[in-house]
Formats: structure tokens, C-alpha cells, sequence
């Protein structure tokens, strides 16, 4: 897959560790930003990582930024965009399985680099349930974020 990689200052730390892990997973990921500590917005960057996935240069991405609850909001402003912040294991793959979600926000002051290890390989080999259950509730999500549109 390829994986559109993003972060605010506080996510920079930790964004080396996501790249590694997603390329020992054997995909292919492309950096968006921001490439120093030096503070800046990290809406402008969860941006940037959903236009990669609207615009079909990334199956999904990854965002950090303090809490990951900030670039999650950003995220989800975009049509098409199911981001998710994911902290543990289970949520992780659930958020993936259940609800196809694009784009796994993480909280780089909330985490550390042993659990974020496990979290991306989580989220990464993680595929959507096709069972009807979860196609009809993520045809419901579709149905609202259309009318919220209009």
C-alpha cells in the first residue's frame, strides 16, 4: 500500500519510528510534512494527508500531532476522510474492520515508540468486514456526511 505520513511539531519525534514501520511492513510511504520541530498547525498537515488518500496517491495515512485529537477533527472535515484516534491495539484494527476508517491519528505526547509500533502494523494489516452489518452502518456514516454536504 502506499501510506501518506503527516505531522504537526509535537508528532515530528515520533514520525521517523512510523515511517520505519511502515516500510519494514513493505509499503510505501510518502512524508508531507513537517520536517522540523519548528512549530506549525497540524490542520495544514492533516490536510495534506487526506488529499494524498482523496486523490488516490495513498490507500491511507497516518497523522500525529500532540493528542492525535486535533488532526482527527481536521481530518474528518473532509468528505470521503474516516480518521480515527487509535491509542491501544484493539481500536486500531477495530477502526479499520468495522467502520473503514482511511486515516489512523495518533497522539505523539500520548504514546511512545513501542506501542506506535504496534499500532500502525495493526492498523496496516488490518481490511475492511464486508459482512452486511458493517457495510450498512458505513452506508449510514456515507448517507449523513451526503446530507451534511447539500
Amino acid at each position: 500500500m502506499n501510506i501518506a505520513l503527516g505531522c504537526d511539531h509535537a508528532g515530528f519525534a515520533l514520525k521517523e519510528e512510523v515511517r520505519r514501520v511502515i516500510e519494514e511492513a513493505g509499503h510505501k510511504v510518502k512524508d508531507v510534512g513537517t520536517f522540523s520541530e519548528e512549530p506549525v498547525d497540524y490542520p495544514d498537515f492533516a490536510e495534506k494527508v487526506g488529499l494524498e488518500i482523496l486523490q488516490g496517491k495513498a490507500d491511507r495515512g497516518i497523522t500525529l500531532c500532540g493528542s492525535g485529537v486535533g488532526a482527527c477533527i481536521a481530518a474528518n472535515k473532509m468528505r470521503g476522510i474516516r480518521a480515527g484516534v487509535c491509542h491501544d491495539v484493539y481500536t486500531a484494527a477495530q477502526c479499520v474492520e468495522h467502520d473503514d476508517v482511511n486515516l489512523l491519528c495518533l497522539g505523539a505526547r500520548v504514546i511512545g515508540p513501542v506501542i506506535v509500533k504496534r499500532l500502525v502494523e495493526t492498523f496496516l494489516e488490518a481490511e475492511f468486514k464486508t459482512e452486511e452489518r458493517y457495510v450498512r452502518r458505513l452506508n449510514k456514516i456515507l448517507a449523513i456526511e451526503k446530507r451534511a454536504g447539500e
